[in-house]
């Protein structure tokens, strides 16, 4: 008997999360007349599903699901839920209860290091009860800190844009002749891939963004003062990057100096505010002009700044899922193989979601240079794959056509 698909999406979006979506109803639809009854939709991940949000996609037309390509967010909704540690929770027979009655056989999550920890807990739970259903984790983030894969969907567009950004940035810092400094504050938690590509901005040595700070290295204020007081020795407009996630060598967040963070209901800590506290700092301790500017919510919803590598990559992790499922693969996250850096290179392959879920990836240590205060080579090499080719959203009256859905 034909079995069903259910999709959902969760965590924060990127610019190419709906890209996955596309592949995945795209090749659900190739393979309907052997193996698939329907295409579901859970709205809002997990926590919708369990109030019985969910979706007909096999109504989406044409022309909306070519639009699903280029439009950025979770066109399914999302959440931030996390399922409960113990498996015999009655969360999960709810779960499994709705399974059974949408004849599901075959269930994608979308999402990040979270996400797969649902993704971990759903298929040991059906391992457990001896269930028949395919789950299968499609990755993304913004952050590229999931482990055994070679980076995530998400990352190369927002990468694209950072650079992008902080190259206007500095352009934009250098008209005045008088000393100043530019504080660009950037997602990254625990770990600083997205903030390290800022440094793709470069047109030449010694440009902007001069100083480049990561949560992988201890921050010292001391230190960050005299970094500053020293480079505006050479060059008068400085732009500094730092992630949001910057810490002194004791563990404390530089935002919460300031304030205190709130956490989420995974626990982590909400953060935001550093860039605006350095820029406080160097006016206080330099005099100079200062201001601080924090990218936020534009570094994973730009669909101007789209990579098409990116797409091209977040289609294939959909279509591959779908494929490895059919062919009886569970409790696993697609992940990305590097084969080659010239020409560049990949192939999707299957990793065991269990070793991937409540673990980061950090930038190594080696890909750190300059005491903490730029990247590598190696580390622009590593990026500058992943950012290239434009894709443009049709346009309306100026304006780009998304899908939205009612």
């Amino acid at each position: 008997m034909k079995k069903n698909i259910l999709v959902g999406q969760s965590g924060g979006p990127t610019a190419v999360i709906n890209g996955s979506l596309y592949g995945v109803i795209t090749q659900a639809k190739n393979n309907k007349k052997d193996h698939i009854g329907h295409i579901y939709g859970m709205i809002n991940g997990i926590e919708g599903f369990l109030k019985d949000q969910y979706t007909d996609l096999e109504q989406l037309s044409d022309t909306t699901l070519e639009e699903l390509k280029t439009t950025p967010g979770a066109y399914l909704g999302s959440c931030r839920f996390k399922l409960p540690s113990d498996l015999k929770d009655p969360v999960y027979a709810r779960i499994f209860q709705k399974f059974n009655e949408m004849n599901i056989g075959y269930f994608f999550y979308i999402g990040g290091n979270d996400s797969m920890d649902t993704v971990s807990k759903l298929s040991r739970c059906a391992s457990a009860h001896n269930t028949d259903i395919q789950i299968i984790g499609i990755p993304k983030t913004i952050d590229n800190d999931l482990v055994s894969t070679d980076h995530t969907p998400g990352f190369g567009s927002a990468a694209r844009f950072v650079a992008t950004s902080v190259r206007e940035i500095g352009i934009d810092a250098s008209i005045y002749d008088t000393d100043s400094v530019t504080i660009v504050e950037i997602m990254g938690r625990h770990a600083g891939w997205l903030t390290g590509a800022a440094a793709l901005a470069r047109k030449y040595d010694g440009d902007n963004p001069v100083f480049i700070y990561l949560p992988e290295v201890d921050f010292c204020e001391e230190q960050f003062i005299a970094d500053i007081s020293s480079a505006l020795k050479k060059r008068k407009n400085i732009v500094v990057c730092v992630s949001e996630g910057i810490h002194d060598a004791q563990g404390r967040f530089i935002c919460e100096y300031d304030s205190a963070a709130g956490t989420d209901n995974f626990g982590h800590k909400m953060l935001a505010g550093c860039g605006k506290y350095l820029e406080n700092l160097i006016r206080i301790r330099l005099g100079i002009k200062v201001r601080s500017i924090e990218l936020n919510v534009n570094q994973r919803c730009s669909s101007v700044r789209q990579s098409a590598t990116d797409l091209a990559e977040a289609i294939m992790a959909g279509s591959f899922s779908v494929d490895a499922a059919l062919s009886g693969q569970t409790g696993k996250m697609t992940a990305f193989s590097r084969l080659s850096d010239d020409p560049y290179h990949i192939e999707c392959t299957l990793v065991d979601v269990n070793q991937v879920c409540n673990k980061e990836k950090k930038v190594p240590q080696a890909w750190i240079t300059h005491n903490g205060t730029d990247v590598s080579e190696e580390f622009i090499q590593y990026v500058r794959p992943l950012i290239q080719g434009s894709v443009m959203p049709p346009e309306e009256d100026g304006l780009p056509v998304f899908a939205y859905r009612k």
